[in-house]
Order: structure tokens, then C-alpha cells, then sequence
């Protein structure tokens, strides 16, 4: 049996039959404790799925825990920064009307939540190491511009590095047709 405390406590417990069907586990809660009872590895998705509930993240996008490939990182904005004002660095991250954290998400192609000092990203494995550095940029103070510029760059990098020829395809040539 795990156990962990959780501030967002009403959000888990909306949610609870669908989190104890899909995860295999069963919660139970006491004050701010839940605790998860199951198989060690269905405990170990289930705090991770609860972790993520807890930044802010969706019970669907925290599921994608559950597939294979997906992970959960996490970034503590006071390590990144000596800076105190942390409702703006937030707001740095989310942007005008979300647009910001919108962006870096589709170029990314990854998950954002930010809560309080920590930002949450949820997204392939091999992923998502770009996005933590894009977001880390901008928590230093860099542009907006700067930070999508990083994930485009990142981004057709992966792809070029996707369509390298190897050589191993057999190229079709087109016989010339003899003049006459």
C-alpha cells in the first residue's frame, strides 16, 4: 500500500472509479491521504497518474501515464531562478490567454501544467527533454520568440534526422527514351 498527500484532493476523488478502473488499484482517503492499494507496479502509475492530477493536469492526459513511452517531468521554478516573483514567471509560461504554454505544447508535443512552483510536462520519453529545456529558457527570462525558435529548430532536427538516407532504398531510374 502507498500513500500520498494531496491538496487537490476533491479533483482525485471526482474521478476516483474511473482512476480504480483503468489503473487496477484502489483508493481510499483520510483528510489529505490517499492511499493506493494494488500491485507494486499498478501502485507506481497510480501516484505518478496522481502526481500529475495534482500540477493541474487532466485525468485523461494524466492516463497517458499508463501507455507505454509516457512520462512525467517535473520542473521547480525557484531551482531555475533566484527570481521571488513567481506569478510572473507563471504567467511567462502561460502566456496571454493560454497562448504561450499553447505553443510550446504543439511544438513540443508534449503536456503543460504550472502549479504554484512547479511545472509539470507530460510526453514521450524521448521527447520531452526539449521541452524542459525550452521551458527552462524562458523561467530564465529569455523571449517567447527565443523558446519557439529552440522547439522549431529541435523539431526539424528530429524530423531530418528521421529521413537521412541510408542508402538501403533501391532507386528507381527512368529509362530515356531514344531520339529519333
Amino acid at each position: 500500500m502507498q500513500e500520498i498527500y494531496c491538496e487537490a484532493i476533491g479533483k482525485i476523488l471526482k474521478e476516483k472509479k474511473n482512476l480504480q478502473k483503468e489503473l487496477n488499484v484502489k483508493i481510499s482517503c483520510k483528510g489529505h491521504m490517499l492511499y493506493v492499494n494494488g500491485e507494486a507496479e499498478d501502485e507506481y502509475l497510480a501516484i505518478q497518474v496522481i502526481e500529475a492530477m495534482t500540477l493541474g493536469f487532466t485525468a485523461t492526459k494524466a492516463l497517458l501515464l499508463t501507455q507505454e513511452g509516457f512520462i512525467l517531468e517535473k520542473i521547480y521554478i525557484k531551482n531555475i531562478t533566484p527570481r521571488h516573483d513567481l506569478e510572473r514567471i507563471r504567467g511567462r509560461i502561460i502566456g496571454t490567454h493560454g497562448k504561450t504554454k499553447q505553443t510550446i505544447e504543439s511544438l513540443g508535443d508534449c503536456f503543460i501544467a504550472v502549479h504554484e512552483n512547479t511545472v509539470g510536462v507530460i510526453g514521450f520519453a524521448d521527447e520531452i527533454r526539449t521541452t524542459i529545456t525550452a521551458l527552462e529558457v524562458l523561467i530564465r527570462g529569455k523571449k517567447q520568440a527565443k523558446t519557439y525558435s529552440y522547439l522549431e529548430e529541435a523539431r526539424s532536427r528530429t524530423k531530418h534526422e528521421l529521413n537521412v538516407d541510408l542508402g538501403l532504398k533501391i532507386k528507381k531510374t527512368r529509362k530515356k527514351k531514344p531520339k529519333e
